[in-house]
C-alpha cells in the first residue's frame, strides 16, 4: 500500500451543532484543510454490554498524517460523548491537485 502522508478521519458527533463546534475547532488552527458533515447518521453499536441506537452527525477530516494525536486530543477534550470516535484512515492516493491543496493547507506539526 502506498501511504501519501495524508489521512481521512471519522468522527462522530451527537449533533449538528457539536459537529460545527468541533469542526471549528479543528480548522481554526489550520489542523485539516477540510471538514465535511454529514448530518443524520443512524449508528448502532454496542456500549457497556448492551446495543445502543443515535441519532448523529458524521465529520470527515482531511488533514496529514502528522495532525492525528493532535486532532484527537482536541476532540477528546472538546467532545460531549466520554469516548468519541476518531478513526483514522490512510490516503494511498487521489486527486494529485486534492492533495497538494492538502499539504498547502495544513501544517507539518512542528512548522508553521
Amino acid at each position: 500500500m502506498n501511504e501519501t502522508g495524508y489521512t481521512i478521519l471519522f468522527i462522530t458527533a451527537g449533533n449538528v451543532t457539536e459537529a460545527e463546534k468541533l469542526g471549528g475547532i479543528i480548522l481554526r488552527d489550520h489542523h485539516a484543510a477540510c471538514v465535511s458533515i454529514i448530518e443524520g447518521v443512524k449508528s448502532t453499536y454496542w456500549w457497556r454490554g448492551k446495543l445502543e441506537s443515535a441519532h448523529e452527525s458524521l465529520l470527515i477530516v482531511k488533514t496529514r498524517n502528522s495532525q492525528l494525536d493532535m486532532i484527537t486530543r482536541l476532540i477528546k477534550e472538546n467532545h460531549s460523548y466520554s469516548t468519541p470516535e476518531v478513526v483514522a484512515v490512510p490516503v494511498t492516493g487521489g486527486s494529485p491537485e486534492y492533495l497538494e491543496w492538502i499539504g498547502r493547507e495544513v501544517p507539518e506539526i512542528g512548522r508553521v
